[in-house]
């Protein structure tokens, strides 16, 4: 072991002399100093282990000396022990005060001051062992409780992506879907399909081209249901029926405190998409400056929540459709060429139903199926008559507006054979040969204005204009804009 360090402090050069002697002879290094300024500078440098000090010396007397070494922090801690002789009068609870932790008198029994010169060491040393013990228990505890919270942090994250997820598939099954599986005997059709089944089994970012209402959702899905990720989530987010405000936090999620009105943590969608797949429709009406986001998400596989730096991987395979030119919104300088890029890895071109009426007949006998099953209704006929008409009208809705008009019928068929009401407004082959021709942006302006004003020009609801063309009333509200209708 080291020795141990005691300083003695006294004015008497043969009280100094007889200390110094009995303790080196037990083995302690033994340092000296005959006043008190010379032993507060002693107990600095050389931080002795225990100090013995005369209480009545010249100048700073033992108590001054005692009260100074316990106000420095380095000395604060080391036992002093005073010395004064019996026929001094000495207050001994004033010591006591100012941070001694015995007496001993003179003349000196030397048997006694080593015995409480040892104690006092064995107490030093006890005491400095337990306060590194405490320290070592406490940074444990420090450890320890870090762990707990990072595991408690992991479990509370987990616990909110699982509530997310579990209130987005409960929003999705509470969503009715046109059908559950493609229904087509089109030999263009077919071809497309074709074009899914290659591009699933990768994970190729995909681009989904087509009108609305022509089951771009469908092909999606197909997508991903016949890919590796399967058994993972498929997440989707309509880019055009949210606030531009709201799609960054739904996208990438936010921390509680990101903006007004954000009092918890929220769970992106691409964070729910995590091993799987997220379908972001309508990708041409995502907001110019949320665009670079998405292409780093592309591009590097990762993000930052709203209100937070902490960088978060993903690995989520991107399908995005749109029914805008983005060609068109690249020139218009709406679309980031980069980002079209990115996304454009793999497009399908998805058909509008004008270009598979083949298909109108059994989609027509699905929808009516469907429709009986929701309605409780028990239609049996779909006469040839009705096929025809519809056969003869152009569906600028495509699918969703033949399925929309399917359930319209139904409700109004009061017998087993389907019939379309006069409320149907669709046009015969044989008319539009009699009318002058325009371009497909023409007719849809007419037509859509045409239900505008069979509703009175109302867009929300089971009776306004979206309804009825099957399209999502922000979607509705952004083509009258764009095609200038007024009322």
């Amino acid at each position: 072991m080291t020795k141990r360090t005691i300083l003695i402090v006294d004015d008497i050069v043969d009280n100094i002399r007889v200390l110094l002697q009995t303790l080196s002879q037990e083995g302690y290094k033994v340092l000296v100093a005959e006043n008190g300024e010379r032993a507060l500078n002693q107990a600095k440098l050389a931080l002795p282990d225990l100090i013995l000090l005369d209480v009545l010396m010249p100048g700073i007397n033992g108590f001054e000396t005692c009260k100074a070494l316990k106000q420095e922090e380095t000395t604060q801690n080391i036992p002093v022990i005073f010395m004064t002789a019996l026929n001094e009068e000495v207050n001994i609870e004033e010591g006591f005060a100012v941070g001694a932790v015995d007496y001993i008198t003179k003349p000196i029994r030397y048997g006694e001051l080593l015995a409480r010169v040892k104690t006092h060491l064995t107490n030093q040393i006890l005491h400095n062992e337990l306060e590194q013990l405490n320290a070592h228990l406490e940074q444990k505890v420090a450890e320890r409780t870090y762990e707990l919270q990072q595991a408690l942090h992991g479990l509370e994250q987990l616990k909110n992506k699982i509530e997310q997820e579990n209130t987005y598939l409960k929003q999705e099954i509470n969503k009715t879907y046109s059908f559950d599986k493609i229904i087509t005997q089109s030999k263009k059709y077919r071809s497309v399909l074709e074009q899914v089944a290659q591009v699933a089994k990768t994970n190729a970012t995909v681009l989904i081209v087509g009108e609305t209402g022509t089951g771009k959702e469908l092909l999606a899905r197909g997508i991903h249901e016949n890919s590796q990720r399967k058994h993972q989530n498929f997440i989707k987010l309509n880019c055009a029926a949210l606030p531009a405000n709201l799609i960054e936090s739904e996208l990438f999620g936010h921390e509680r405190g990101a903006f007004t009105g954000a009092v918890d943590r929220r769970i992106g969608r691409f964070e729910l998409a995590h091993q799987g797949s997220i379908f972001l429709d309508e990708i041409g009406e995502l907001p110019i400056e949320l665009q670079p986001k998405l292409l780093r998400v592309l591009q590097e596989g990762e993000f930052e929540r709203l209100g937070s730096s902490k960088t978060i991987k993903v690995d989520a395979r991107v399908i995005a459709a749109t029914n805008r030119d983005l060609t068109k919104e690249i020139e218009d300088g709406n679309f980031r060429e980069d980002l079209f890029y990115r996304l454009n890895v793999f497009p399908i071109h998805n058909l509008p139903l004008r270009d598979r009426k083949e298909d109108i007949q059994l989609l027509v006998q699905h929808f009516v199926s469907e429709a009986n099953r929701k309605m409780g209704k028990s239609i049996e006929k779909i006469p040839q008559k009705v096929i025809d008409t519809l056969h003869a009208y152009s569906w600028p809705g495509n699918i969703r507006e033949l399925q929309n008009i399917i359930e319209r019928a139904v409700i109004t068929t009061t017998g087993k054979a389907l019939h379309l009401g006069k409320w149907f407004t669709g046009v015969t082959s044989t008319s539009v040969k009699k009318q002058k021709l325009v371009t497909l942006e023409e007719y849809e302006k007419a037509y859509i204005t045409q239900v505008l004003e069979y509703t009175r020009w109302k867009v929300n609801g089971d009776d306004g204009a979206a309804k009825i063309l099957g399209l999502h009333p922000s979607t509705l509200r952004s083509r009258i804009q764009k095609l200038n209708i007024q009322k």
